[in-house]
């Protein structure tokens, strides 16, 4: 059975809440965490739920947690659509208003050059399979490129590449 590490009970609820803030912070430096990614991190290591949420308070209001952060974060990935970022953000538990904020906030003419730069890295690979086209259409859409997207870029290097044949 592999359960969830915890750590020998604390002497007093000051040490307990110690651990379980130095926790915290081992887990903001590894990687930015959400809110609810590190409440259920947290709630992992305890039962106390009022415990938990003091600890997220703290980590709050020293400026280390910050669901803003991630999410403009993960919207300024490169190689990713706008479908991928909102279903990692959905994934994260970012709150809907702020998901909605971030995609908005993304300029759809960089995605379009970012989708078109995926695509070029790959296109020769594309080449040698039974429907170029339709491999690629599948590779981008699973990036979580839309379709109208990922349309124009195959239009455009498919005509680039007849011009180049000729």
């Amino acid at each position: 059975m592999n359960r969830p590490h915890r750590p020998d009970p604390p002497a007093s609820a000051d040490e307990a809440r110690e651990q379980l803030l130095a926790y915290a912070f081992r887990a903001l430096g590894q990687r930015m965490l959400s809110e609810a990614e590190l409440r259920t991190r947290l709630l992992r290591r305890t039962d106390d739920e009022a415990l938990a949420e003091a600890v997220l308070t703290r980590v709050r209001e020293l400026g280390y947690l910050s669901d803003e952060q991630v999410a403009r974060a993960e919207g300024q990935r490169r190689g990713v659509g706008g479908y991928r970022v909102r279903q990692k953000l959905r994934q994260r538990g970012l709150d809907e208003d702020l998901i909605e904020e971030t995609l908005e906030a993304r300029d759809p003419q960089a995605e379009l050059e970012d989708a078109r730069r995926v695509l070029e890295r790959r296109w020769d690979s594309f080449q040698r399979a039974a429907d170029p086209r339709a491999r690629a259409y599948g590779f981008l859409m699973r990036r979580g490129y839309p379709g109208g997207v990922i349309r124009q870029v195959l239009d455009e290097l498919q005509a680039s590449a007849e011009s180049a044949d000729r």
